[in-house]
């Protein structure tokens, strides 16, 4: 059912997250609403409620935050998850579709739920995309010329003509890490979905991340996790959004490993990927880290750009990418 249709300032949105602050609830005029994260510009431009009135409509409104030193700075903000009061942001750490990598994109972001929200950044110069390339390792496979050459030496390459440090991170053997979605776990590790790389098989990937808090007090992160989502069809697959739910589980959709008709060196790498749409599953992690067999919920098609999902009302409700504007959708 497609619930309602909005535009955010001419922008896409990625992910769903529940607000959870009543009073912000009560200012908003909503019965509910959810976070999202639009994907033009740096993060403190580029946040949004997404609010359900009392007659039922929706409406989307432009939630501006304040980043300090950190102003501009960042961008595509790509996944959103909850702890302990704070929302957290994760850029993609990403690139172009046809390379490199953007230093911009490497960053953890959170803040207090308000309707102008201060926000504590995280620029960890790649350091991310160093813990996890070291963890999947042996899961991951070879990296395709094309996408070593554009991504991880491209990269390298500008980095050392401007004497950035964080080149030590980039290694040649390494894949360019998508982050597309991030839920907290109960025992607080953060669970990142990849919408890049896969496993040697094509199977989409979880990693569970140690200390995600603490890197505001400058501490450093830790897998905990490596989790292959296996028997969900051919590959390759990435995830294309991951939430949390109350009962311990988790909600992922998975699909392309990236846009279609952009560019990608992606697609160009492993072109049966083109045209698949997505597909929602649900799932329990293992007690300890291995592959995880999830449950189809739904299978999405035609949709190919759902990029969050999250429940309302007792059902599953998904946002999609459409054309730069923001589209709902309920399942029954």
């Amino acid at each position: 059912m497609h619930l309602a249709e909005m535009t955010v300032a001419g922008n896409e949105a990625s992910d769903l997250l529940r607000v959870h602050d009543a009073s912000l609830l009560a200012s908003l005029g909503a019965t509910s609403a959810f976070w999202t994260v639009l994907d033009e510009g740096p993060v403190e431009e580029c946040l949004a409620v997404l609010c359900c009135h009392p007659d039922g409509t929706w409406t989307a409104q432009h939630v501006a935050a304040n980043a300090g030193v950190n102003t501009g700075r960042t961008e595509d903000g790509e996944a959103l998850a909850y702890l302990d009061g704070w929302v957290y942001v994760l850029g993609s750490h990403f690139g172009s579709k046809k390379g490199p990598l953007r230093p911009k994109r490497a960053f953890v972001a959170r803040f207090r739920e308000s309707a102008t929200p201060q926000l504590e950044i995280v620029r960890n110069k790649f350091a991310l995309h160093r813990v996890i390339n070291d963890a999947l390792l042996k899961v991951a496979g070879e990296v395709a010329d094309i996408v070593r050459e554009r991504f991880i030496l491209g990269t390298r390459e500008r980095g050392l003509a401007r004497g950035k440090t964080w080149t030590a991170h980039l290694l040649d053997s390494d894949h360019p890490i998508n982050i597309e979605g991030a839920a907290f776990t109960a025992s607080g590790t953060l669970l990142i979905g990849l919408r890049w790389p896969v496993t040697s098989a094509g199977e989409p990937l979880l990693v569970e991340l140690a200390g995600i808090p603490g890197l505001f007090a400058g501490g450093d992160v830790s897998v905990a996790g490596v989790y292959p989502l296996i028997e969900t069809g051919a590959g390759p697959l990435g995830v294309r959004a991951l939430s949390a739910r109350a009962d311990g589980t988790f909600d992922v959709v998975i699909g392309s490993i990236d846009a279609i008709d952009k560019g990608s060196v992606l697609l160009d790498a492993h072109p049966q990927a083109r045209d698949v749409t997505c597909r929602h599953y649900r799932f329990a992690l293992p007690a300890t880290p291995g592959p995880v067999k999830p449950e189809l919920v739904a299978d999405l098609t035609p949709l190919h750009h759902v990029e969050g999902v999250s429940e309302w009302e007792g059902q599953e409700l998904y946002v999609t990418d459409e054309d730069h504007r923001v589209a709902l959708y309920q399942r029954f």
